[in-house]
């Protein structure tokens, strides 16, 4: 994968470079296909059978925080979302883009990016899609007044210019050259302009942004809304008019809320789910030692790591930061708390983020030198902190780990277990000292991977909830991503690896391999490297 990656990515700089660039994909499709090898059941009677439909429910940790594309970044409101909206762009299993709403692309010149949109395209609603229609999508996300956690990904367009019905253009004041990828997020899901005119409307009357598309959410995806039972279940139902050339197989898909582990697994045992998201790493040899069920591993563009406030003290210290990531020991954390499924973290960016350099150094496990570290900053009798996460098992498992073994350097913690939807304010708001969480570059370049989670425009719901915040860091990040020499973009990229491990905003714990927990009568089933369900060409069998 990463060499596909790099190899396009190459390509699309090199090109912008000499002031053009064409692109236009073989499949008309506007979703991935299966990865090489996977059994989709075509061809078979179970295929065949499943195809006149039924309903997948799939069980899952944690509910939807919203339905509004552009108002969230998690990874189960994703889940959904995906299903309901589209995007100009995709990356299909091997990271290449692919077209999608939009049939080609242009890179004009340094400053400038055009689309070419596919026609006869509807939403939901029976609207149109057009180009007038991705000008108010991308102006939304935006719009200040909206405060997308999405917005990053496009503020650095300075011009949007309808060219006609089905051809836009996006001008830049300075080359930005992971614009293109950008389009590729799920941030960018195309709503219908009728949806947004009513969201705005919504708000002139006191309503939240999101208000109305989080009730009534309308993409031009082949599932359709159906209802939304908030902490309870989301349930999608096919789109029958779907453009594309497949409709999805299933009827409906649900996604059913179930907060314990156990209880997800045994749903899965006696059929009454589909799917687990997530399957426990403990759960591992459970789901693959009983009939009528398997594991999925799915690679993953994924960081895990704890990070620290760093506007509080003690954390505003970069000593302390260090001796505590010093402390933990990430190989143990991925055999005892992870049940051996992931590779430990150097640094922020998974091996397969374009970027990566196997080069940067790592802050080595190193109990002495920690206590020393701690000693240096003014805490060699150490000091008391609170330690945040979500119900997920393997944080809480991670919490009482680290609980553990820093009480070993005289750092007294507790923990605290907080509801997903609370815990993403909590720690958006900076109400927090130390916490768990993970970051999947979507993108699979080092911008998304790195931008969101430490340049100090994004403190905050945007990604960086370590509120960390280094000019020299902000500058590096910058020049990074207007670079266009390939080579030089690298190597800004290695000197933001080697500050953030030296400065440690946060523990880079592991990069994880994704598992679920699939009934065997589902064929077709996959999930991207990005994180997000493939479910247009699921069936279930009888």
């Amino acid at each position: 994968m990463k060499v596909s990656k790099n190899s396009f990515f190459f390509l699309a700089l090199v090109l912008a470079f000499s002031l053009f660039m064409t692109a236009c994909a073989s499949e008309p499709d506007a979703t991935p296909e299966p990865a090489e090898g996977e059994d989709v059941g075509e061809g078979t009677e179970e295929a065949t059978e499943a195809a006149a439909g039924g309903d997948l429910i799939i069980a899952t940790l944690s509910d939807a925080v919203a339905l509004d594309p552009h108002g969230s970044n998690d990874v189960p409101s994703g889940n959904v979302s995906t299903n309901i909206y589209e995007t100009l762009v995709y990356y299909d299993e091997n990271m290449e883009l692919q077209e999608g709403l939009a049939e080609s692309w242009e890179q004009v010149d340094e400053l400038t990016l055009k689309f070419t949109l596919k026609e006869g395209i509807k939403f939901h609603d029976d609207s149109d899609f057009n180009a007038e229609v991705v000008k108010a999508n991308i102006e939304r996300i935006t719009d200040p007044d909206i405060a997308s956690q999405r917005a990053f990904l496009f503020n650095d367009i300075v011009e949007i210019e309808v060219l006609g019905d089905y051809e836009i253009q996006f001008k830049t004041s300075e080359p930005k050259a992971s614009l293109i990828y950008n389009f590729a997020h799920s941030g960018g899901g195309m709503i219908s302009s009728e949806a947004i005119t009513a969201d705005y409307e919504a708000m002139e009357n006191g309503e939240n942004p999101g208000s109305i598309i989080n009730e009534s959410p309308v993409g031009t995806g082949f599932f359709m809304f159906d209802s939304w039972d908030p902490g309870t279940q989301v349930k999608l139902v096919k789109n029958p008019d779907y453009w594309g050339d497949e409709n999805a197989k299933l009827d409906s898909v649900t996604f059913k809320v179930v907060p314990e582990d156990l209880t997800r697994v045994a749903e899965l045992e006696t059929g009454a789910v589909h799917i687990t998201e997530p399957l426990s790493p403990s759960d591992y040899s459970r789901v693959e030692g009983t009939d009528g069920m398997h594991v999925v591993e799915s690679d993953s563009l994924s960081l895990s790591y704890i990070g620290f406030n760093t506007e509080k003290e003690p954390f505003n210290d970069p000593k302390v930061r260090q001796a505590i990531s010093m402390a933990i020991d990430k190989e143990a954390v991925v055999e005892g708390v992870f049940n051996g499924v992931g590779v430990p973290a150097k640094g922020p960016l998974a091996p397969e983020v374009v970027g990566y350099d196997a080069d940067v150094p790592s802050l080595e496990y190193d109990v002495e030198k920690a206590k020393e570290l701690l000693a240096e900053a003014g805490y060699a009798d150490g000091f008391s902190t609170t330690i945040s996460t979500n119900d997920s098992r393997e944080r809480m498992d991670l919490a009482e780990y680290t609980q553990a073994v820093l009480a070993e350097i005289g750092i007294d913690v507790s923990i605290d277990v907080v509801e997903w939807g609370a815990y993403l304010d909590k720690t958006a708001n900076g109400q927090h000292d130390m916490f768990i969480l993970g970051w999947s570059s979507a993108t699979g370049d080092a911008d998304y991977a790195l931008a969101p989670l430490f340049h100090s425009d994004n403190v905050g719901a945007p990604g960086n909830r370590t509120f960390y915040k280094n000019d020299e860091v902000d500058a590096l990040l910058e020049s990074a991503e207007k670079e266009v020499d390939q080579d030089r973009r690298l190597e800004l990229y290695k000197e933001v690896q080697e500050l953030l491990v030296e400065e440690a905003p946060m523990i880079y714990i592991h990069h994880k391999i994704e598992l679920n927990g699939v009934r065997d009568e589902v064929q077709g089933f996959w999930r991207h490297q990005n994180g997000y369900f493939q479910l247009r060409d699921v069936t279930v069998s009888e």
